[in-house]
């Protein structure tokens, strides 16, 4: 309570009177007197209850009642004193009417009646509850002034009546200056609408509330702060309600630790995400894809990757030219929402050449990160790619920017561009080694991706220059053929039309077992070789036996092949397998079947003969040679691609050119396996 204002809740009524304290009540102070020849002339109900004597036992009775024997000496003494004007106070032992000794603290004093008599009026309570009351307020005084807690307590209109040490810090304001004042009055930046709402909750129903939370600002810091505050009610101990207490504790530093530890845990759910999301497929461009998306929105609002020109052509990886400049293909770019903003990346698949003063160019010349925590006009251009783009950035929001390099084994293949704009927070440390982090696994799937597709690309170049140009027009047979590389990895199939002695037509489809430069290096040269033997006019059969002895000498090697010698003018035609798929054969009635000749054994196992058949080749007959990559999918048996094969030669009359279109737009599913199909048809 402040001055003397009556209020509503303190106690005053119609401003007479105010209702009793608790505390005298848990003192019970006793109020006695005695008069000048050392009598009881007044007594009061708390002594009764003190001391155990009823006012009509103790009322005219001699003071020395209530005093043994050896102590009334000092009784004397001490009435003596108060008689002649000076006040003692102290504990002094008293008898109680049941016989026991009585510790008793006094305040006694001189008091004088209109007749000039002299009076002593002792107040006494029980020196043990006033002790104990006094080592409650002292432990109350330590606590509220000492405690790092900030301790409030209002009174019942929500006034400030006491303020402790600590909440004076919290508040950046004395005691002084909040006292008889109301929360908002005193501290308007805080929510006090929800502080003062929870205040008159706690008064109404006496259910405390723990742990509220606060954001705002107080007279001792600009910057908001978090507090946490346990509301409780103030009662005496008849339950009338005196006000309302408020522990008040500046949570900030927890909040902003409990924030940081969330960060890390997504900062480190991010990098497992992108262990699991990038680098999927050994394809560069859904490589790039994957980083972008990734990087969106948990890291930044939009994202870009851009790779060297160099790395995406499947060369070696350069920073930069001797001219300063870069050559960039931008690959990717994501946003975490629809955005202008992304107009002003550099279009996916163009190039891109920047000059030194470009950030993503100083990124990957110095193989470090760069971090422009505020953007501003200056900066800017340094960021986009031109005057334009900068325009676009800044009217969507582009407030902080981040580049960091793809380093893999060394070498900087690229940058991950990454803004932020709908994201008020700018980039900072924890940012750029998240971003780098990223930037690192990505760079080495990039890496593997652009490693897989140069040696692609050496062993598809390296095969297709080992495959026969179109066949030429032959007499008495025509010839279509086609050849599909994989598109996971390159292997080792292949088909040749060789011209023989007498118009005779050499037929040849074989498979090296493998992928790679290496598969495709094998079939290479058992292609060269299969040429040379023809040249000898050698019979099928002897012609996969030497061919056979040259597949064990190149290690480890092994491939199937069918070997067929067609002869158009006398309507034969010989053949001879080493572990290959038979071949079709469909008759002028349209019938078609594969021909049963002995399979034989792949090349390259060495010690086992091989046998040759004749079939009879009418004018009219259609042959089909192929590998399995046209008849084998995954999942299913063989046996249903080579039915479905046979289905489609049968009856089948189109031209050979069609019929190979027809065939691979049917059968041909599967993209990780090579398919060589060769057709001929003896005609006149």
């Amino acid at each position: 309570m402040r001055g003397h204002e009556a209020r509503s809740g303190d106690g005053w009524e119609d401003g007479v009177t105010a209702a009793p304290g608790g505390l005298f009540d848990l003192l019970r102070v006793a109020a006695l007197v005695v008069d000048g020849d050392g009598r009881i002339v007044l007594w009061s109900p708390e002594a009764e209850l003190l001391l155990g004597y009823s006012a009509t036992e103790a009322l005219g009775r001699s003071a020395g009642l209530l005093v043994s024997q050896e102590n009334r000496w000092r009784a004397r003494e001490l009435f003596e004193r108060v008689r002649a004007g000076t006040s003692w106070a102290g504990v002094f032992p008293v008898l109680h009417k049941d016989g026991s000794t009585r510790l008793v603290e006094f305040r006694t004093m001189r008091l004088s009646d209109t007749r000039g008599g002299v009076h002593a009026l002792g107040l006494a309570a029980d020196a043990e509850t006033l002790r104990n009351v006094e080592r409650d307020l002292a432990l109350s005084h330590s606590l509220i002034n000492q405690t790092p807690v900030g301790i409030a307590v209002f009174d019942t209109d929500l006034r400030w009546i006491r303020v402790n040490p600590s909440l004076e810090r919290i508040n950046g304001l004395p005691e002084e200056a909040v006292l008889g004042r109301r929360v908002s009055e005193a501290l308007p930046s805080l929510d006090v609408e929800a502080i003062e709402s929870r205040m008159r909750h706690v008064l109404e129903t006496g259910e405390p509330l723990l742990d509220q939370q606060t954001v705002g600002r107080t007279a001792a810091d600009t910057k908001e702060h978090a507090y946490s505050e346990s509301y409780h009610r103030i009662e005496d101990p008849s339950g009338r309600v005196l006000g309302l207490a408020i522990a008040v504790i500046d949570v900030s530093a927890r909040q902003l630790a409990a924030a940081e530890v969330a960060k890390a845990r997504e900062r480190l759910a991010v990098i497992a995400d992108a262990s699991v999301r990038i680098g999927t497929t050994l394809d560069l461009h859904q490589t790039a894809c994957e980083l972008a998306e990734m990087a969106v929105p948990q890291l930044a609002d939009l994202a870009a990757v851009d790779l060297l020109d160099s790395v995406v052509s499947h060369g070696d990886a350069a920073a930069a030219r001797r001219d300063g400049h870069a050559d960039f293909r931008a690959l990717a770019v994501a946003a975490g929402y629809p955005t202008d903003a992304i107009r002003a990346a550099d279009p996916v698949g163009e190039l891109a050449s920047y000059s030194s003063s470009r950030l993503i160019t100083q990124s990957v010349r110095e193989a470090r990160p760069i971090l422009v925590e505020r953007v501003s006009g200056a900066t800017m251009p340094c960021i986009a790619r031109d005057a334009a783009a900068a325009e676009v950035l800044r009217r969507a929001g582009v407030h902080s920017y981040l580049a960091a390099p793809l380093i893999a084994r060394g070498e900087v293949l690229g940058t991950l561009s990454l803004y932020r704009t709908l994201n008020a927070s700018p980039f900072d440390d924890q940012d750029l080694t998240l971003a780098t982090e990223l930037a690192a696994r990505a760079a080495i799937c990039v890496d593997n991706a652009r490693l897989y597709g140069r040696e692609r690309t050496i062993a598809l170049t390296l095969q297709r220059s080992l495959l026969p140009h179109p066949p030429p027009g032959y007499d008495g047979i025509e010839i279509a053929s086609r050849y599909l590389p994989a598109v996971s990895e390159v292997g080792g199939d292949w088909f040749d039309v060789l011209p023989l002695k007498g118009g005779r037509i050499g037929l040849v489809v074989g498979d090296v077992m493998g992928k790679g430069v290496h598969a495709a290096a094998i079939m290479g040269q058992l292609r060269t070789a299969t040429r040379a033997l023809a040249r000898l006019d050698l019979p099928p059969a002897e012609l996969l036996s030497h061919l056979d002895d040259i597949a064990d000498s190149l290690g480890d090697s092994i491939a199937t092949c069918l070997y067929a010698v067609c002869d158009p003018q006398h309507g034969r035609c010989e053949l001879s397998s080493a572990g290959h798929l038979p071949p079709v054969l469909v008759r002028p009635d349209g019938t078609a079947e594969y021909l049963d000749i002995p399979s034989g054994v792949p090349l390259g196992v060495g010690g086992v003969p091989f046998s040759a058949e004749e079939r009879e080749l009418a004018e009219g007959t259609l042959l089909a040679l192929f590998t399995d990559g046209l008849v084998e999918h995954r999942g299913e048996s063989i046996e249903v691609g080579l039915q479905a094969l046979l289905r489609l030669l049968e009856g089948n009359r189109r031209p050979l050119e069609e019929m190979c279109d027809m065939v691979l737009s049917a059968l041909h599913r599967e993209s990780d396996d090579d398919v060589a199909l060769l057709l001929a048809r003896r005609r006149r």
